[in-house]
């Protein structure tokens, strides 16, 4: 679960309680617990430009897959809590967890495949450390005056839940997003027009195949995902090869076609974004609980 905080002296902050899902009798990570690292890398996304700091977003999501990860890998206890806050001059991160064995930095050979986890904590944060207790490592990144220039994504409330689907770059992409998403909302519970959901889900990946592809250039691939936020909104991200959307307001008008202005004539509110590690771009519609379907 997550949650948004107000404590004292924080400007604003978000809280996720992992429930561990360890398998029984083994002492590798398991399946369930191996996902986290992607979830919470996507909820620090969101809330970092939430938040208005959408330059902090590739660090800061290093640093929480490393602690978190190393968390999962070498504490115990039923469940792992990760704090991340703005205050005064600095994001701080922090994960904590019931064992009090103190983490250390573990200069790996070349040849190892792990160990490097908190050396590179101890490279890329202002500064890090552990509680006097061992069950809290904690890092920061310094705020600067302000963030530099970017597409701009829509304000949106912290993500709860997501779920990610993987779409052929053809035309089959359509077809296929409208049948998983049926799935895939019910997972999510959301409580709004699924039918209205599904439709702008279509459109979006219809969008992406006939704009966001290069004729005839190998390894394109399109994504799509959608979340759940705490006020309950439906955020349909879609992200495709292209990066940059030049006639954006144009698509929305009707213009180009009627794919994206029934997306807006239908309530839903439609943006895009350059995303962070991601070669490409993400066209975003948000679509809420309480709005009601428009006939055509």
């Amino acid at each position: 679960m997550s949650r948004v905080l107000q404590p004292e002296g924080v400007r604003t902050a978000l809280e996720v309680v992992i429930e561990r899902r360890p398998d029984p009798g083994s002492d590798q990570m398991s399946e369930a617990d191996a996902l986290w690292p992607h979830r919470l890398r996507h909820l620090v996304r969101t809330g970092l430009t939430y938040w208005g700091r959408p330059d902090l977003v590739d660090t800061a999501e290093l640093l929480l897959t490393e602690l978190v990860t190393n968390a999962l890998r070498y504490s115990s206890g039923p469940d792992i809590s990760v704090c991340v806050y703005l205050e005064d001059r600095f994001c701080v991160i922090k994960v904590s967890h019931s064992s009090p064995a103190q983490p250390r930095v573990c200069h790996a050979g070349p040849t190892d495949e792990g160990g490097r986890g908190l050396l590179l904590v101890d490279a890329l944060a202002h500064a890090w450390g552990v509680s006097s207790d061992g069950t809290t490592t904690w890092c920061t990144l310094p705020l600067t005056e302000g963030p530099p220039e970017m597409e701009s994504a829509a304000v949106i409330a912290p993500v709860l839940r997501e779920i990610p689907m993987d779409l052929p770059a053809d035309p089959s992409a359509a077809r296929l997003a409208r049948i998983q998403a049926r799935t895939v909302l019910t997972r999510l519970g959301w409580p709004g027009d699924q039918h209205l959901a599904i439709d702008i889900l279509h459109a979006l990946v219809d969008n992406a195949i006939e704009h966001g592809l290069t004729q005839e250039a190998d390894g394109q691939c399109i994504t799509a995902c959608l979340s759940v936020t705490e006020a309950h909104e439906l955020l349909i991200d879609v992200r495709d090869p292209a990066p940059s959307f030049p006639q954006f307001e144009e698509a929305k008008a009707g213009q180009l076609g009627r794919g994206l202005w029934d997306v807006v004539r239908q309530g839903a509110e439609l943006t895009w974004f350059v995303t962070p590690n991601f070669t490409g771009k993400t066209v975003r519609a948000i679509v809420r609980a309480e709005r009601e379907r428009v006939g055509l």
